[in-house]
């Protein structure tokens, strides 16, 4: 009796199917944010509002994978609009000549039990390798039909000042106004793109 049911679950398992095609991201269910250290003692966090990106995921040849975002920086959020316009100024992302950051592949792989994306992502024009670990959640049918997928990606950290974002203040009591690490956060629900066959 117990080998049946260990050979049931096994077989369950083996049913599951893996996640392939060209998926959009859902804007609607997907979160942009990061966190900055502000006067040392506490952090600032922030997001973007407007954002968009496409997934081609292949499960059984994850090396066939290929990720694309971009970011609208000009509706960036802290919930300070002095702050915002501040942060939209040449002084950090000078939105005027920089309107996007952009994260595009150069190519996925294995990594222990999930994936890693390994591409370039570009602020204020200036590009840097980053490397995004992340596991695929589903897919799942919705109720109006449509395949969906979870991505829970691992937060991030970059030096923003290897972006050319470099203002700050020296306090005197020692540190910066602004850190200089940002902590990138980020959630996506993604919906697959009609008639993709994931070839």
């Amino acid at each position: 009796m117990l080998v049946r049911f260990i050979l049931s679950i096994l077989t369950l398992v083996v049913a599951l199917p893996a996640a392939a095609g060209d998926f959009a991201i859902d804007t609607a269910h997907s979160s942009v944010g990061f966190k900055v250290a502000h006067l040392v003692v506490s952090k600032t966090r922030g997001s973007f509002q407007a954002f968009s990106g496409r997934i081609h995921l292949d499960e059984e040849n994850i090396a066939r994978s290929t990720v694309a975002v971009t970011i609208d920086v000009a509706s960036l959020s802290t919930a300070n609009e002095k702050r915002d316009e501040h942060l939209r100024s040449p002084d950090f992302f000078d939105v005027e000549s920089h309107p996007q950051i952009t994260f595009k592949s150069t190519s996925v792989k294995k990594s222990g039990s999930g994936h890693v994306a390994i591409g370039e992502l570009t602020i204020r024009g200036v590009s840097h390798r980053v490397d995004l670990p992340f596991v695929v959640n589903g897919p799942i049918t919705d109720p109006w039909g449509n395949q969906r997928i979870g991505v829970q990606i691992k937060p991030i950290t970059i030096d923003r000042r290897d972006f050319g974002l470099t203002w700050s203040q020296a306090l005197e009591t020692g540190g910066l106004m602004v850190g200089n690490e940002i902590e990138i956060e980020i959630e996506v629900e993604a919906v697959q793109v009609k008639d993709s066959t994931g070839s």
